[in-house]
């Protein structure tokens, strides 16, 4: 009986776990530009583990419309020095608090449409990675990275005269650097640019403002991201 009430005084006395922290960095593709936040492909992964019993917090996100890989990387320096980074209406950047137990990137869109080098790119996005890998503790295997939407589909594109086939083109070269640096640094990289292109003729996938994903297609994201997010979360157990 005392052996059985010493034991129960143990459990009893044992913190619960903490859920695990998400930091998604990124551009108008985590912020969520023209859908509203809990629709945000990375809220919906979050949501998407806790279904499947994985203790997971709300994601920290650093994403704000527009910015290019180097505008990112000034971010996380400003918001590193304390200083404050406006992400959206009222909304503003968190200070990192590494470690990060799951930490996801998806960046370079913008730098495609301002027409820079994939060289450049590549040459960022692997500062951008390591950065990302030392958010997670050092751990490659917790960090996962998305492959670049392709706008070029878009009534967007179209109406601003642009080729969808030159587009398309010049995502699939930033496309292959981000792969091979996503393999140069041992992390995951999911594709969900093969999903962007069926909004060519499935214009559901888009919302009102004829670029930005709607929110099933970023429903179609995180779970395309999910077996990636769930194996990086299963080394909290080794």
């Amino acid at each position: 009986m005392v052996l059985g009430t010493l034991a129960m005084m143990s459990i009893l006395a044992t913190p619960p776990a903490l859920p695990a922290r998400y930091l998604a960095l990124g551009d108008s593709y985590t912020i969520g530009e023209s859908v509203p936040a809990a629709a945000r492909w990375p809220t919906r992964l979050a949501e998407l583990l806790r279904a499947d019993g994985v203790a997971i917090a709300n994601p920290e996100i650093i994403a704000r419309t527009g910015w290019t890989t180097d505008e990112l990387s000034a971010a996380l320096d400003a918001v590193e020095r304390g200083e404050p980074v406006a992400l959206a209406e009222n909304e503003f950047a968190p200070t990192p608090a590494p470690p990060y137990q799951l930490v996801s990137l998806l960046i370079g869109v913008n730098n495609q449409y301002r027409g820079r080098s994939v060289d450049e790119f590549r040459t960022q996005l692997r500062g951008l990675i390591e950065r990302a890998v030392g958010y997670a503790g050092g751990t490659p295997g917790r960090v996962i990275v998305l492959s670049i939407p392709d706008w070029g589909v878009t009534p967007f594109a179209a109406e601003h005269g642009r080729d969808a086939a030159v587009v398309g083109a010049e995502i699939d070269a930033y496309n292959a650097a981000k792969r091979a640096e996503c393999a140069r640094a041992g992390v995951a990289c999911i594709d969900i640019t093969g999903l962007t292109r069926e909004a060519a003729t499935r214009r559901e996938l888009l919302a009102d403002d004829g670029l930005h994903p709607a929110a099933i297609d970023y429903e179609r994201w995180a779970l395309a991201a999910l077996p990636a997010a769930k194996a990086a979360l299963k080394l909290l157990q080794e």
